[in-house]
């Protein structure tokens, strides 16, 4: 009897085949856990420089809270003394009426400087054109009943102003502006220079930084030249 081997040479050339890919496979299966680790530690990286990310943002977050009037750093104490010549040195400058509002906000009054603004836009109206829209507008959201900024005004001021409406002219709004500036100036300008912020920019203080961030200055070699070490704290 001849050698089975002999009559089926395919099944001893498989069977060494077989063995050879499982030898080729064997290490590649072992490989694939430790390739599967690599993007674990990558997230882990990316999450931690996202935590940081978020802690350097939420650690100036309270800059833009209401009680903060503006940032010290933009304005000068001799240009916040200025405010306090006059209301009408105040809201003649940018930083000044920004710093204003931000104060009638913390008061939940900031319709009245807002209906100003807005009437200040509306005189700059250089065409008939620009008046209807704007009129209705400014109507409409500050001075109607229940409208959603109605400032407070006597009743013949808003019983002309609402007459007018039909018809408006560059002045049709003065009359009502004059009596929220008035109260402005009398009621809320007095309390915005005792109030703390204002306080503080007078100074000179900036009660907007945060006493961190100064931890987290770069240094460099300059900043410590001719700076010989104090070894008696030691």
């Amino acid at each position: 009897m001849e050698n089975p081997l002999l009559l089926f040479p395919q099944l001893n050339i498989s069977a060494s085949k077989d063995k050879s890919y499982y030898k080729v496979m064997k290490p590649t299966i072992k490989e694939e856990p430790h390739k599967a680790s690599k993007p674990g530690a990558k997230q882990k990286r990316n999450r931690l420089s996202l935590l940081l990310q978020k802690s350097e943002f939420h650690e100036g977050d309270h800059l833009g809270k209401p009680g903060n009037l503006t940032k010290a750093a933009s304005v000068s104490p001799e240009e916040a003394v200025k405010w306090g010549e006059s209301f009408d040195k105040l809201l003649s400058e940018k930083a000044g009426l920004d710093a204003f509002t931000k104060f009638l906000k913390t008061e939940f009054s900031e319709e009245n400087i807002e209906f100003w603004i807005a009437c200040e836009d509306y005189k700059k109206s250089k065409t008939a054109h620009e008046l209807l829209p704007k009129a209705k507008t400014i109507y409409e959201t500050f001075i109607q009943k229940d409208a959603p900024k109605e400032v407070n005004l006597d009743f013949q001021t808003k019983e002309v102003t609402s007459q007018n409406i039909e018809q408006p002219v560059i002045t049709t709004f003065d009359a009502a502006q004059n009596t929220v500036y008035r109260l402005m100036e009398q009621d809320s300008y007095p309390r915005f220079l005792r109030s703390d912020p204002y306080l503080n920019l007078v100074k000179g203080r900036n009660p907007n930084r945060p006493t961190l961030r100064r931890r987290s200055r770069s240094f460099t070699v300059n900043d410590f030249q001719g700076v010989r070490p104090d070894f008696t704290v030691w």
